[in-house]
């Protein structure tokens, strides 16, 4: 950053004393925003980073001259041994005379502008931070969506909000704030900057762990790729809060639709200032601009524009954070052979264990090279087919994928990323099957009936506890609707299987999210448990809750149905043994029983007689028969 050894601290006025801006929720290595800040700034850039941003992202720009603008003098002094330069005040403590090759403003405007000074509004924030960029230096702008996957899913109206950093309102009240990509390229123009690339971030604007370029995302909406990858993101962003319905089922279902990019979380614009001198027209008239001219689909669209996928040449497609820290972000790069897979992570040597707890799986980074395959995702495949009772479609599906995997088995055992390869993991293709993400592998050899168990046990859990409509009937259990679905892909599965691969599961889980061995078993045990009647694991949903509710609400008709049933059967007996101990009493006082008793008991005592005189003779008769020669 610089060799100074006292990092310069600028106080221009209007500094806000007693306030923190720094993020509480902060991602390993700054996240996607940091991998694509340190792509975009090369070596010895100055860089102005415009608001409160996590701290990693400094260490990413290590590279690069650094200017921090903030408002907050605490956070100023936090970060001052990180950066060449501190200015604290706002906008308006910039020096007119200074420009930056990259400005980023990776939280918004809103952070930026400082309450103590004079106000610029969004508008006039934008402008100076534009004049701050040079001729052909970029600005790196978060736009958060008003109409994004967190608003919809969120329990609290966004209107209704307390906290600290929700102290401004923004959105569609403001009319100069832009509510849409169109909007901001217009408001971009204006201050004399020409958007060329957006990034929709995902799964919340603060912690957006996937970053994915608009034009190839509304462009492939059948991507395997991009299903994963938003479904991973949500499911996990949203891990233990309570919202109104899944967002990672939302967020799939507008991929499908095409509209992935429009209930984006927010946008990340990448503004370039021409460098020549005369600033580029701004675009007029209501017509789209990050709909289709800057970032939308390939080919003609209705307009009669030809449209490349709008992302500026040497940028990736995606950049997604996923899995341990160590493996950092990975990015999908777009060349001439397709989508590759590119990291620049090297893989660490294992840690020695004194206890020899050997995971059960490990990821190795290295492996995410190459292309990534093409294909739909298994496990949307599976629950379109089980949504529309399609029973052809899952037994071609399952059947081969039992096929696919015994294809890959030698001697009746699976390696590699194929052992831990499910649903969510698999792409389909005319060509067959293929691992999408093969950096994750099992430690030890995988039986394939253990294998296909472990990925239709999943995907039993999660149709069952999500509520999904399949053919089969509703009475069964996780682990009978896995022998149902084994048998379905043409194998005899017996529960003993279903066991090995519950525990499986748990091993793998447990390597994933770094648990010792009472956290594995407290894994295993929680996924014993699983019923039909639980809500899904992850968000807490109130769609998904409510769903579970009636589950639950028709297990326990049944079973009081079942219970009034047994002891409908259990009086009917009892009734039916009292008759016949009155009927058994009724006879035993009747003259014709005693004379019968009388009758019957001589011939019982001669019987009795006959047996001990029969055993006494046998015992007399054995040591004659052994003194015979």
């Amino acid at each position: 950053m610089t060799t100074e050894t006292a990092p310069a601290l600028t106080l221009p006025g209007g500094e806000m004393l007693a306030w923190s801006d720094l993020p509480t929720e902060r991602l390993a290595d700054g996240g996607p925003l940091a991998a694509l800040a340190a792509r975009l700034a090369p070596a010895g850039a100055r860089v102005l980073l415009a608001g409160p941003h996590d701290p990693a992202l400094l260490d990413a720009l290590a590279h690069a001259q650094v200017t921090c603008l903030l408002r907050s003098h605490p956070d100023a002094v936090a970060l001052a041994d990180r950066a060449a330069r501190v200015v604290v005040g706002g906008p308006a403590g910039l020096p007119d005379d200074e420009t930056y090759d990259l400005v980023v403003a990776g939280a918004g405007l809103d952070a930026v502008e400082s309450v103590e000074g004079d106000r610029l509004g969004w508008v006039g924030v934008l402008e100076r931070l534009a004049a701050a960029v040079r001729p052909g230096g970029d600005l790196l702008l978060r736009l958060d969506n008003p109409l994004g996957v967190h608003r919809l899913v969120s329990v609290t109206p966004w209107y209704a909000g307390r906290d600290d950093a929700q102290w401004t309102v923004g959105g569609v009240l403001d009319v100069d704030r832009p509510a849409s990509l169109d909007q901001a390229a217009l408001r971009l123009a204006g201050a004399g900057l020409r958007a060329d690339t957006c990034y929709a971030a995902y799964p919340r604007p603060e912690a957006a762990t996937a970053l994915l370029a608009t034009g190839p995302l509304r462009r492939h909406t059948t991507s395997g790729l991009f299903d994963a990858v938003l479904h991973g993101a949500c499911a996990g962003g949203f891990t233990g809060r309570d919202v109104l319905a899944d967002p990672a089922r939302l967020a799939v279902d507008a991929l499908h639709a095409g509209r992935a990019v429009e209930v984006a979380p927010a946008w990340l614009v990448l503004a370039r200032r021409d460098s020549r001198a005369a600033e580029p027209d701004a675009p007029t008239g209501g017509g789209p601009v990050f709909g289709t001219a800057a970032v939308g689909t390939a080919g003609p669209d209705p307009a009669g524009r030809d449209d490349a996928d709008g992302v500026r040449a040497g940028l990736p497609v995606a950049l997604v954070q996923t899995g341990p820290p160590a493996v950092g972000v990975v990015e999908v790069a777009d060349g001439p052979d397709g989508w590759n897979w590119h990291t620049g992570v090297t893989r660490a040597a294992a840690p020695a264990d004194p206890y020899d707890s050997r995971p059960a799986a490990d990821r190795d980074p290295e492996a995410l090279t190459g292309p990534v395959p093409e294909g739909r995702l298994l496990r949307t495949l599976l629950l379109d087919a089980c949504l529309r009772r399609d029973t052809a479609t899952l037994r071609r599906l399952l059947r081969g994928y039992a096929a696919w995997l015994t294809g890959q088995a030698g001697e009746g055992r699976l390696a590699g990323a194929v052992a831990l390869a499910g649903a969510d993991n698999l792409v389909v293709d005319d060509t067959g099957f293929a691992v999408l993400d093969p950096s994750w592998r099992a430690a030890a050899p995988l039986p394939v009936d253990v294998v296909l168990a472990r990925t239709l046990w999943r995907f039993a859990a999660e149709l069952t506890t999500g509520g999904y409509a399949h053919p089969w009937t509703s009475t069964l259990d996780v682990a009978g609707l896995t022998v149902v679905l084994g048998g379905v892909a043409g194998r005899d599965l017996d529960r003993a299987t279903v066991d090995a691969a519950v525990e499986t599961e748990a091993a793998v889980g447990a390597s994933v999210r770094g648990l010792d061995a009472e956290g594995r078993g407290r894994l295993a045990a929680e996924l014993r448990a699983v019923t039909p009647t639980d809500p899904p694991a992850g968000p807490r949903a109130y769609q998904q809750l409510h769903q579970a509710w009636l589950r639950q609400r028709e297990e326990n008709t049944r079973l009081a149905a079942l219970l009034a049933w047994t002891e409908d059967l259990l009086t009917s007996r009892e009734r039916a043994l009292r008759r016949a101990e009155a009927t058994i009493n009724l006879l035993s006082g009747s003259l014709s029983y005693r004379v019968g008793r009388l009758a019957i008991t001589p011939a019982r005592l001669a019987k009795r007689g006959a047996r001990a005189a029969k055993r006494r003779a046998r015992q007399a008769l054995a040591p004659k028969q052994e003194e015979q020669p």
